[in-house]
């Protein structure tokens, strides 16, 4: 016979600090703090694994979260990782103003009952470290820019320091691209997906990491779900008889930016891109407007291509 606690779907919500994690069992209101450190997370995961819980929810906050859902992940356990702004705007609506590490983590079990978000799969190990290089490398381009703004700006007798440290970024950079290019040629599925998306003229090596890393549904949608996901799918903005100008709207901002910069090269070197863009601008649209109507051309040609495991091919394009 069954117990009543299998008969209920069990949600956990997790709120994470950099040394303390309290977790809620809804609809039990079962609440505990632990450190937020291996040996702690251990002895949780084997609470959770008694309950048989349907999810465990936690909210993104900069890595301190890693420990906890990697080892749910490890342990079979259905986790997501959630945008902090959706549980906040949740408690609103529920009229929470109250913010103790306990009642947040009830919200997010709340949430995680109400929303049912669904897990996905993490990546594997290799594939970490490969998006660490990357935003390692996006930090160091950061810091080599401001650099050279300085070099612009600054007295003379600074220049020779600022040289210095640029010259010292650039090795930091080479060094940062090469051990990222050796890490993807031992990765077959990075690899292979890497050879689709550069076969295309305008896409670099960067964005292809940049996709493969941070968009790794790529493949897996339509194309209306892909171009909504990066952020380049115009929105509606009506209301009765109020019909405003579509928009895009949230997104992956980080490759909405690489792609961007990608778009401006290939539509002088890409004849495909480069014709759509012109028909744009004759059609009298701005140049942004044009640019990121090709960037939703690109990102729907490159989730086909990835799909169907084929190469550029600039007649079916």
């Amino acid at each position: 016979m069954e117990t009543m606690e299998s008969q209920i779907e069990i949600n956990v919500g997790v709120d994470v600090g950099k040394s303390q994690l309290d977790i809620v069992l809804h609809p039990l209101d079962i609440h505990f703090s632990i450190p937020n450190e291996s040996k702690a997370i251990q002895k949780v995961i084997q609470v959770l694994l008694e309950h048989q819980v349907k999810r465990v929810v936690t909210e993104a906050t900069g890595r301190y979260e890693h420990a906890f859902v990697y080892a749910c992940d490890k342990a079979g356990i259905p986790v997501s990782v959630i945008n902090p702004i959706k549980i906040r705007r949740f408690a609103q609506a529920l009229g929470v103003l109250a913010k103790t590490d306990k009642i947040d983590a009830a919200i997010i079990a709340k949430f995680a009952a109400t929303m049912k978000p669904d897990s996905k799969a993490l990546p594997d190990k290799q594939s970490r470290i490969i998006k660490d290089l990357l935003i390692r490398r996006s930090q160091l381009l950061e810091m080599q820019t401001m650099e050279k703004n300085r070099l612009q700006i600054m007295p003379k007798e600074l220049h020779s320091s600022i040289k210095s440290m640029l010259k010292h970024l650039e090795h930091q950079i080479d060094k940062v691209t090469k051990k990222i290019d050796d890490l993807v040629s031992q990765v077959k599925h990075w690899r292979l997906k890497t050879e689709v998306l550069t076969s295309v003229p305008g896409v670099g090596k960067v964005l292809a990491y940049i996709l493969l890393s941070e968009l790794p549904e790529l493949g897996s949608l339509n194309r209306k779900e892909i171009a909504a996901l990066v952020g380049v799918a115009p929105m509606n903005k009506e209301s009765g008889s109020f019909n405003g100008k579509r928009r895009i709207r949230g997104g992956r901002h980080r490759v909405r930016t690489v792609m961007f910069m990608a778009m401006l090269s290939a539509v002088q070197c890409n004849p495909v891109f480069k014709s759509y863009y012109e028909r744009l601008k004759t059609a009298g649209k701005i140049p942004k407007v044009a640019i990121v109507a090709c960037m939703r051309k690109m990102i729907v040609i490159l989730n086909t291509m990835v799909k169907n495991e084929e190469l550029w091919c600039q007649k079916t394009a």
